[in-house]
């Protein structure tokens, strides 16, 4: 692996590895397995394919680059596609699955994009709505058969006998600095921006971050992938298990994650802590169902986990840990597959409570931090104590260089920083000054060199008394409280701070009952006074710990969750705050209503 320069050098280093079950994924309700063998003979089936249609490195530059889009959920035909698109000298652009049409079509004109392959009859759908709009664009391959789209197997032919000798003239011409993707951002606003990330980019991060994944003690090297392939996390860690010699298991879909985990057994995998606040959900669910002694000894269990710390703790705390793994824990553990070490995460701000409960019950959460622009990783903690802390992004990455500015901006160099926004160097100057890239995070380093996120430069307001507020801190703490599913902090130019609640119904539900409040919807729960004065008491407890002008003096309960399908977050879970600050501007004003008499509704 060290002497790898290129993402498709993991080619040479499996066929020295071989697995039988290097890709695996579900076909017809059972696990299809693909070998090393199967799918290094695919990828230089589908090489040569694409030479045959014209495909090439043209003179060398990024822009004469032949571009090629990919829209599909994780599967081993995603990455089939991947390394064949590299070692022929083309360019990958990753879409989302649920990308809508008008950013789709501005992404596929703007890369000028000649061939697109999809997943599925909808995602073909998609693609097919914007072709005539699309002057670049040639043809769509399915992975999936349906009627109207030719099938990507059809591509495949036997290999002839310089098939070999094809592919090495080109790849043998591809070196570390050429751009291999280009990924467009979601982005929390605005249009996105296509990232340039060479070989170098993410192969210096896949590198690093080998190093630290292969200190966490695994019962065996697989892995699930459910995460978007075309976000940078997830694609960078793939290449990690490539070259570490690991069987990739894919999910077949988000809902089915709980089911895939206990057929699949994985020793790690990737999630954004929105997953972990769902699976956590669930056993509280499932623990507020018993009654009795089992009830209290399992609320006992949480309330210890919930006092975890990853050193100083007493021996008198670690045989109370040891008894409540034995009888509680351990089924937590089961109910993933019995099997897993370690969950990584990253994309938003993972709430130090589920860090806590999740690592005190044998499943050590690692966050890291980073951007597309990065490769990802700028920081991550690692397995070992004495490299991980609780509410920090870890210790900064290997060959990896940060500096905070005097406006606390975190900066940064190294191997990792993109090659800058296709087609728009105006915006890569503005990101790029005096060699080092400007995150837009504010975030602080302590005296053990931890990373520290505190905000988003752009998401810290001002309020009408001229005091600024950073929202992110506050809506993270307060989130710890199970009651609390998604909250967003609002008021610039407002004279106090307010926020925007959804409820989780799925713990609001048997309060309701425990209180013999009659639960009929949503819609009219958040109307009941008592369940009102409830959240403004979790408020006002919360309140306590932050400065006058940070503390929320309005709530508005809403009665729906937000999600990517309806547009108020990214495709990573991030909150798109423009959008739900416009969706939900009424609720919002009329928390302002009257600014003048607030204090008859304020929370004391």
């Amino acid at each position: 692996m060290e002497k790898a320069t290129r993402l498709f050098d993991c080619i040479s280093v499996q066929a020295a590895q071989r697995r039988d079950d290097l890709l695996n994924a579900k076909v017809n309700g059972d696990w299809r397995s693909y070998s090393t063998a199967e799918v290094h003979n695919l990828v230089n089936q589908l090489s040569i394919a694409l030479l045959d249609m014209g495909l090439s490195a043209g003179d060398g530059t990024t822009e004469s680059r032949d571009k090629i889009g990919l829209i599909s959920i994780g599967r081993p035909e995603w990455l089939i596609v991947d390394l064949a698109v590299q070692q022929i000298g083309a360019v990958l652009v990753p879409l989302y699955p649920n990308t809508n049409p008008r950013e789709l079509e501005q992404i596929l004109n703007e890369a000028e994009v000649k061939y697109v392959f999809v997943s599925n009859k909808e995602m073909f759908d998609k693609v097919h709505e914007v072709h005539a709009n699309v002057s670049s664009l040639r043809a769509i391959y399915s992975f999936d058969q349906m009627e109207g789209c030719t099938t990507w197997t059809t591509l495949l032919k036997p290999l002839p006998d310089n098939y070999q000798q094809r592919i090495t003239e080109i790849s043998s011409t591809i070196t570390e600095n050429d751009v291999t993707t280009i990924i467009y951002t979601s982005g929390t606003t605005g249009r996105p921006k296509g990232v340039m990330l060479t070989h170098k980019n993410i192969l210096s991060n896949v590198k690093a971050s080998a190093k630290v994944l292969t200190q966490i003690p695994l019962k065996e090297n697989k892995a699930l992938s459910f995460l978007p392939l075309n976000h940078i996390f997830e694609k960078m860690v793939t290449y990690v298990y490539l070259f570490c010699g690991f069987s990739i298991y894919y999910a077949e879909s988000m809902d089915t994650i709980g089911a895939n985990v206990r057929e699949v057994k994985p020793s790690i995998f990737t999630a954004v802590p929105r997953l972990l606040e769902k699976v956590f959900e669930r056993i509280m669910a499932a623990g507020q169902k018993l009654t009795g002694f089992k009830k209290k000894l399992f609320l006992w269990s949480v309330k210890l986990a919930g006092q975890y710390e990853i050193s100083g703790t007493s021996s008198w705390y670690k045989l109370k840990l040891a008894i409540a793994d034995k009888l509680i824990y351990a089924k937590w553990r089961d109910a993933l597959g019995g099997n897993l070490s370690a969950v990584v995460t990253g994309s938003a701000a993972c709430p130090v409570k589920l860090e806590k409960i999740f690592t005190a019950a044998g499943i050590t959460i690692l966050e890291g931090y980073g951007l597309t622009e990065t490769s990802p990783v700028i920081s991550v903690n690692h397995y070992e104590n004495s490299h991980r802390k609780l509410g920090t992004v870890g210790p900064i990455l290997e060959g990896v260089q940060v500096m905070i500015a005097d406006d606390g901006e975190i900066l940064c160099k190294g191997p990792g920083i993109m090659a800058g926004y296709y087609k728009n160097p105006e915006m890569t100057a503005e990101v790029m000054q005096g060699g080092w890239f400007h995150t837009g995070d504010i975030g602080e380093l302590d005296k053990d060199s931890f990373l520290k996120i505190t905000d988003r430069k752009k998401e810290i307001f001002k309020t009408s008394g001229g005091k600024y507020v950073a929202p992110s801190p506050i809506e993270n703490k307060m989130k710890e409280n199970h009651f609390i599913e998604q909250m967003m902090v609002v008021g610039p130019g407002k004279k106090f701070v307010s926020a925007l609640i959804v409820p989780s119904y799925t713990n609001l539900k048997p309060w309701c009952e425990q209180n013999e409040i009659p639960f009929e919807s949503n819609e009219q729960i958040i109307k009941d006074n008592r369940v009102t004065a409830l959240f403004y008491s979790i408020i006002n407890t919360f309140n306590q710990e932050f400065n006058h002008v940070e503390q929320v003096k309005k709530i508005t309960l809403l009665p729906h969750e937000w999600s990517t399908d309806s547009g108020e977050l990214t495709p990573t879970g991030k909150m798109k705050r423009k959008v739900i600050q416009e969706k939900y501007n009424s609720e919002i004003e009329q928390m302002y209503v009257d600014e003048l008499s607030e204090s008859s509704n304020l929370v004391n």
